[in-house]
């Protein structure tokens, strides 16, 4: 069985990084789920591939309170996600708790 992945995304350069893990990852078979948080929140909106992440990895989520605190409406929900991976830190304890793997960028 394939082992699952989560990625924990904070820093707002990182980008790349998560879109090629992410496609590693996948190309062998693993379940990938990424949760943006503060600065990392930033990617959704200033990176053009993040809706191809959102497409690439099994579950794409961001934390709404970081998302605000960046400086974007809540309501304004990144091309690629809908209104409920606008989300909580319970995201990033789904990723310690279910998953084989844990990246932090």
């Amino acid at each position: 069985m394939a082992k699952s992945l989560g990625i924990f995304v904070t820093n707002p350069e990182q980008f790349k990084h998560v879109m090629g893990i992410t496609k590693a990852a996948k190309a062998k078979g693993s379940k990938v789920k990424v949760f943006f948080t503060w600065d990392g929140t930033l990617n959704a909106k200033k990176e053009a591939g993040f809706k191809d992440l959102c497409e690439l990895a099994d579950d794409v989520s961001i934390c709404a309170d970081s998302y605000v605190k960046q400086g974007y409406d809540v309501k304004d929900i990144p091309e690629g996600l809908d209104e409920k991976k606008m989300a909580t830190q319970a995201q990033h304890g789904i990723i310690i708790e279910d998953y084989d793997c844990y990246l932090s960028l």
